[in-house]
């Protein structure tokens, strides 16, 4: 990293050297960084949108076990890049992979290392087209993201919202004058994203280890915490949604999400929304009746699983359904994907993780298949 130069050389951006010295030292070994293959980043960056990487790695190994190439997840059913995705949120970022996967296998199987044509393909904004362009094959494009953002807002002191379109692309403006001075533009944009993970972090900024102090605006005015401003998030609704249990012959009825949906693609339970003046209870007995047909009522109550996602609260009422006029799979009438799945086979399917805290319960546990609680007597 020493190949950056003296601070004099950076113009308007003196703290350049002593970033890429610290990084040098102090970045963590991470297996797509250490192989940066263009495949192998294009997955990493997909999975790292709006995820920690912390949270990232396993998925990552694991991913590519199971498509260790291109080829092999553009060939692959969807319904299996879902379940090595499953548990990692943001459903629809591995659609959006393999449909990369397929249209670059289309164009000739290589991943472009152009800007725009990374952007052109589904999922990738300028963000991540920047990531990868510099990453990968060394381009000097700039990335701004929630880590870069925070490194820039504190080091200028900037007083505007960093949730601005404007702010950013004024720091984007910035950063594109500075990477061009830098002859390894990978290791500036890694080495900035480093830093607001491990030392410029979000409540607790371990001001006295980092590397830009000298040059650190906020630091100076003692209001590191202060930065980034930020618009004042608005209180999150909670979703009151109520689920059945169906079950047939030692099976039980599952249902997919279409893909156009939040979770697209995953599988869960027949339900949905509590209406207003709807008991749980109630809610379950109408919601199965019109998605599926089957005139079924609550029987036992498995309990409320709470579950937070970024814009919602989630809070989910199961029962395991009894039959009311007879649950027989012929006169099941549903226009969505459906199966009734054995004990055994449940896991070869890819859930929210809502329905996995479902799973994790004693009670769901305990339940006979053959002949569950709710249908004795």
């Amino acid at each position: 990293m020493e190949q950056c130069g003296k601070a004099d050389e950076f113009r308007g951006a003196p703290w350049v050297p002593s970033l890429l010295r610290w990084f040098a030292s102090h970045q963590r070994v991470l297996p797509w960084r250490s192989s940066p293959t263009p495949y192998r980043v294009l997955v990493s960056e997909f999975m790292l949108q709006q995820t920690q990487v912390a949270t990232v790695l396993p998925y990552f190994e694991r991913f590519l076990r199971v498509f260790p190439d291109l080829a092999s997840l553009a060939a692959a059913d969807s319904d299996a890049v879902l379940k090595q995705w499953e548990g990692l949120g943001y459903y629809s970022r591995a659609r959006r992979l393999q449909e990369c996967a397929r249209i670059i296998m289309a164009q000739g199987g290589a991943v472009p290392d152009d800007f725009d044509a990374l952007a052109a393909l589904p999922g990738i904004g300028a963000y991540t087209a920047a990531a990868i362009a510099s990453i990968a094959f060394g381009r000097h494009y700039p990335v701004v993201d929630g880590n870069v953002l925070r490194v820039q807002a504190r080091l200028r002191a900037l007083p505007d919202d960093i949730g601005s379109a404007a702010v950013k692309k004024r720091l984007y403006e910035s950063l594109l004058g500075t990477i061009r001075q830098v002859a390894d533009p990978s290791g500036f944009n890694q080495a900035q994203m480093e830093l607001g993970a491990m030392i410029c972090l979000p409540r607790q900024p371990r001001c006295s280890e980092c590397p830009l102090r000298e040059w650190c605006r906020a630091l100076v005015l003692g209001a590191a915490t202060d930065y980034p401003r930020k618009r004042a998030r608005q209180a999150l609704p909670t979703a009151e949604v109520a689920v059945g249990l169906i079950f047939q012959r030692g099976r039980l009825l599952i249902m997919q999400r279409s893909a156009e949906q939040m979770l697209g693609g995953l599988w869960e339970f027949p339900g949905g929304k509590i209406e207003a003046g709807e008991s749980p209870a109630e809610a379950v007995a109408r919601e199965v009746r019109e998605e599926t047909g089957l005139c079924v009522r609550a029987g036992q109550a498995l309990g409320v699983i709470r579950h937070d996602y970024s814009h919602f609260h989630l809070r989910m009422h199961v029962f395991v359904c009894e039959e009311a006029g007879g649950v027989r799979q012929s006169r099941l009438r549903c226009e969505r994907p459906h199966v009734w799945v054995t004990r055994e086979a449940l896991a070869d399917y890819a859930f929210p993780k809502a329905n996995h805290k479902l799973f994790a319960l004693p009670a769901f546990a305990a339940l006979s298949w053959e002949c569950p609680p709710s249908a004795k007597g």
